[in-house]
């Protein structure tokens, strides 16, 4: 399973980005997909995830009202909404697949293959 994230870039605390997540493989339905971020500095931090039919997504508290994941199958990708951002969004953003699908976790440890990671810049 290979994973490629996109959508990154600079923006004004209060605007709006879209990352994107395109995949490989076959059983793309049946991953759980999530988002994660690592901010200079700081550790990873897990920031949402998705269960296989969509129907199941947690989110950091972090961001909770402020970011939405979603998921097109036929296209084996996944997506993360962004708006109110904040300079402390700032980071890099890594999507990942658990191939095993059967729950959604929050603990990277969980997921088998990740993306390269694409860089959000929130200015204030």
């Amino acid at each position: 399973v290979q994973l490629q994230a996109s959508g990154g870039g600079l923006v004004q605390a209060g605007g709006s980005l879209s990352l994107s997540c395109a995949a490989s493989g076959r059983a793309f339905s049946s991953y759980v997909l999530g988002w994660f971020r690592r901010a200079p500095g700081k550790g990873r931090e897990f920031v949402s995830a998705l269960s296989r039919g969509g129907d199941i997504a947690y989110y950091a508290d972090s961001v909770k009202g402020r970011f939405t994941i979603s998921r097109d199958n036929a296209k084996n990708a996944v997506f993360l909404q962004m708006n109110s951002l904040k300079p402390e969004d700032t980071a890099v953003y890594y999507c990942a697949a658990d191939i095993d699908g059967s729950s959604v976790y929050r603990s990277a440890s969980r997921y088998d293959y990740w993306g390269q990671g694409t860089v959000v810049t929130v200015s204030s």
